[in-house]
Parts: structure tokens; C-alpha cells; sequence
């Protein structure tokens, strides 16, 4: 089906108190692997480009995979720029038919991110598009607790933020940190509550496959609709990938690394999608399952640590 905006997808989940799963795109296997499970889970998707894949594979070409990709089945998929670092930029994914934009003014003065990511609101929204923003600082793995402390987001800031600027939803610094590898990191709750009672918007988590699944678990209880995971895929890719490089030394068809890394990141995706009770959400023709009332205090139980 065509490409959905990413406004409509995350509304419904945040009324629905699931969230949606967003998930890096960095080459043609993740794009499958991460299509090809949310089809199977009948689960709302969103497929992120970053910085990174833009370099990699260049613009068109990251964003067409994924447009492809997206035609062959029959679940709600977003095309979304992940941690857009300029307006430029912002105006080529717009240009290149993305539905959903990012602008991550975190490393800014307040009222620099205020001012560019209104910018960005504006154009974005003359076209039809949603603007995911960045407040506070999400920080890399070695950071210090205290650092991590400092960098988390302030709800009077945020409120301020929100009205200032116009954005659709909004990534907070609440404890996650990028690329950890193992699943330490706890969630200040409070904060993330504090902050959703203050805009009313949905809540971005960034920085997810180091935080601890129940943290997760009650960071959308309290208003997180979109979670976002990249490094624990590539732990899974990478693993099986060289597990099979190890197994057929002499094997020249790469392709028979890359399917077994793409199997393991299907498996992965469809255990997040599943955590954050984004399955089954779409019926047979591709719509929204209506009303959203399914509650998730009853699906929390069995949720794994």
C-alpha cells in the first residue's frame, strides 16, 4: 500500500497505549526484514533513514527501497527521516516523498532549536507533513549517569517547546542512551509522565535496545507512541551473518551471510513489535482496527525482562 503519514499512525497508537516501532533502514535486507515481519504481525511500521544510510546508499536510493518495499504489502508503512540535522536536509526527504520528517535541534542553544525547528514545521506542514522534534539530549553509550541526568528533558521547557514551534510529536531525553549494547538503561517514568500531561502530543523514545523492557513498557503507559531501535537489529544481523561466514569459509555468495542475518533482525523486529503491543492493530483490508480501546495494563503481564 502507499506510504502513510506518520500523524495518523502515531494518534492512534497513542490512544490505542501501544506504541509503534521504528526501525532503522540501512540496506535492502533490513528493509525487508523489517517490512516483511510488520506484514506478518499485521503491526503499523515505521522505517527510519538516517544520516548514515543517506550516506551510505544515497537518498534515492535509501528511500526507495523502502518505497518498494512498502507497495508489496498491506500494512500501514512511514517513511521517516531520523535525526535530520539541517532544514536542507529536511526539504530534500520532503522533496524525495518521505512522510515524515525529523529535525534534532538537541545539540543547539533552546532558542536556536526553537527557532529552526519552527521552520521546519512550517514548510512541512504546507506540504501535508509531520515534524518529529528533539528536546534535551539523548547521549552516546559511555555516558555518565550524572551526564545522562543532565541531559534529560524539562516539561515546563517542553510545553514551552511544543506551543513555540508546532511539532507533531517530540523525542525526550529520559534516561536511554544511544548504541548501549546490553539492556541496562532505566527510564525516569515521572519525567515521561510530567512531560506527556504538559503537551499532549505523542512521545518519542530514542535510544531503545539498551533500556530495560519494563522501563519500556511503562514509558508508553505514560505517553511514549513511537520507540525507536537500531542496534539491537544490527547485534542480530551481524551475529548470524558471521556465524555463517564462519560455517562456509570458502562460500563466495554473499548472499548466504546476508540471509541469515536478515531471518535473525526479522526475528528481533517481531520481538519489539510485539513488546510494545503494536501486533494485530491492522485487519485484513489494511486499516486501523477500530475503536482503539484495547487496553495495555492487560497485555503487560507476560511481557519478558
Amino acid at each position: 500500500m502507499p506510504l502513510v503519514s506518520s500523524k495518523e499512525v502515531l494518534e492512534y497508537a497513542r490512544q490505542a497505549r501501544f506504541a509503534v516501532g521504528a526501525f532503522n533502514a540501512d540496506n535492502l535486507e533490513m528493509v525487508q526484514a523489517i517490512i516483511e515481519t510488520a506484514h506478518e504481525e499485521r503491526a503499523p511500521v515505521i522505517l527510519q533513514v538516517s544520516q548514515g544510510a543517506i550516506r551510505y546508499a544515497g537518498l534515492s536510493m535509501a528511500a526507495g527501497m523502502v518505497k518498494i518495499a512498502a507497495a508489496q504489502v498491506d500494512v500501514p508503512v512511514v517513511l521517516h527521516l531520523d535525526h535530520g540535522t539541517s532544514f536542507e536536509q529536511n526539504v530534500r526527504c520532503l522533496r524525495e516523498g518521505f512522510t515524515s520528517l525529523m529535525f534534532d535541534g538537541s545539540k543547539l542553544p533552546y532558542e536556536e532549536n526553537v527557532a529552526l525547528t519552527a521552520k521546519i514545521v512550517e514548510i512541512a506542514h504546507i506540504a501535508g507533513l509531520p515534524v518529529e522534534a528533539e528536546l534535551g539530549k539523548v547521549l552516546q553509550a559511555g555516558a555518565t549517569p550524572e551526564e545522562v541526568a543532565a541531559a534529560m528533558t524539562d516539561p515546563d521547557q517542553a510545553l514551552d517547546f511544543v506551543q513555540s514551534t508546532g511539532c507533531d510529536s517530540l523525542a525526550v531525553a529520559v534516561g536511554s542512551i544511544h548504541a548501549m549494547k546490553g539492556r541496562e538503561a532505566e527510564l525516569d517514568i515521572e519525567r515521561v509522565g510530567a512531560i506527556n500531561d504538559k503537551v499532549g502530543i505523542p512521545l518519542v523514545l530514542h535510544g531503545a535496545s539498551g533500556v530495560k523492557h519494563e522501563s519500556v513498557l511503562a514509558a508508553i503507559e505514560n505517553g511514549v507512541s513511537k520507540v525507536n531501535v537500531a542496534t539491537y537489529l544490527k547485534q542480530g544481523f551481524v551475529a548470524e551473518m558471521c556465524a555463517a561466514m564462519d560455517a562456509m569459509p570458502d562460500e563466495v555468495d554473499f548472499r548466504k551471510f546476508l540471509a541469515p542475518g536478515r531471518a535473525a533482525a526479522k526475528e528481533r523486529v517481531r520481538e519489539k513489535i510485539r513488546l510494545f503491543g503494536a501486533n494485530d492493530r491492522i485487519s485484513g483490508s489494511g486499516a486501523f482496527r477500530s475503536p482503539p480501546t484495547q487496553q495495555r495494563s492487560a497485555e503487560l503481564g507476560g511481557a519478558e525482562e
